[in-house]
């Protein structure tokens, strides 16, 4: 039984506890009668789809951040920071740029080179990158392959540029949202229905005018970001060949292997991205390898079989998270 004093304490405290329920009940309303705002538009030479819970339009806010990022790793920009070294100019590295300029060499080191952004000459060699060419002779590759003085953020740049929209996002308290560029996703809490987002891995059909969409599968996910890339979209044929826009960085040749897609789960789009790219080269044999080092980590690869069909692989941890 309760002493006289312990009987107090309780009435003394019993007002405040009233109101901290109250206040948590009025709070908790209050978010679900809160709007989600849905922004599109354009950058990085593609689409993006930012969707939030907030009574306030961020939409000029987001695209000032995204600027940021444009005037730093643009390949078409010419007064970005990027174009203005490939142009040997001496320029003062912002933190921005050394941030994504260190977790590309911490990547392109774990995987054994396969995340190297000085491949941009042998991209643009082969048809890919932002100067049109012809296709390279052998003697041409070699050389290339010796003499690497250009960058190339492409790789990353959508995923960081999710990043940075999602740190605005947080910096201004909201907790709900879902970030997509390009197919480079971060998202955060709840969607709008009050569950989960669900975000969909485009199966490889060879479309290289991107006007397909089947889904491949459905991921219910939240609070992790997501990256894709694949050779199903930007490929061409020449002498009975295809000719897809992964290049490998040792080679200097576009990857020939089984995988056709590579999605990645990590803490941030822009280490999810830039391992996307990298198992591409690596092909899913070797990609497997580095997912056993990194439980942090999860995938899902969809490679063509022998018979010609495809074949799916995904991370033991991202089963429950499957829901088509």
């Amino acid at each position: 039984m309760m002493n006289e004093r312990q009987k107090k304490r309780l009435l003394w405290q019993l007002p405040f506890l009233t109101l901290l329920i109250v206040g948590t009940v009025l709070i908790v309303r209050q978010q679900r009668s809160m709007p989600y705002q849905t922004d599109k538009g354009f950058v990085f030479g593609t689409v993006y789809a930012i969707t939030y819970q907030s009574d306030e339009n961020l939409k000029a806010d987001i695209e000032a951040e995204l600027q940021k990022v444009d005037n730093e790793f643009s390949m078409f920009n010419e007064r970005s920071t990027v174009a203005r070294i490939n142009r040997g100019e001496r320029v003062s590295r912002s933190r921005m740029f050394n941030e994504v300029y260190e977790l590309a060499q911490t990547v392109n080191h774990d995987t054994d080179g396969a995340f190297d952004i000085t491949v941009a000459p042998l991209v643009n060699a082969w048809g890919f990158g932002f100067k049109n060419a012809i296709m390279p002779t052998r003697r041409q590759v070699d050389s290339l392959l010796k003499v690497r003085n250009q960058y190339d953020f492409s790789a990353i740049a959508k995923g960081y540029g999710s990043d940075v929209v999602a740190r605005l996002l947080r910096s201004r308290g909201i907790s709900n949202f879902m970030v997509e560029i390009g197919g480079e996703v971060v998202t955060q809490g709840i969607s709008e229905r009050r569950l989960p987002w669900r975000i969909g891995v485009t199966k490889p059909v060879e479309d290289s005018l991107a006007v397909g969409g089947e889904l491949q599968t459905v991921l219910n996910i939240t609070d992790v970001a997501m990256a894709t890339s694949g050779n199903y979209r930007n490929f061409y044929y020449k002498g009975g060949r295809k000719f897809a826009h992964t290049i490998d960085p040792k080679t200097g040749y576009p990857v020939q292997h089984s995988l056709l897609s590579a999605t990645v789960l990590a803490k941030t789009c822009a280490v999810a991205d830039a391992y996307a790219t990298s198992f591409m080269v690596m092909g899913i044999e070797r990609a497997k390898s580095v997912l056993e080092r990194h439980p942090e980590l999860m995938a899902y690869f969809i490679y063509s079989k022998a018979d010609g069909s495809n074949g799916v692989w995904f991370s033991p941890s991202l089963k429950s998270k499957i829901t088509e």
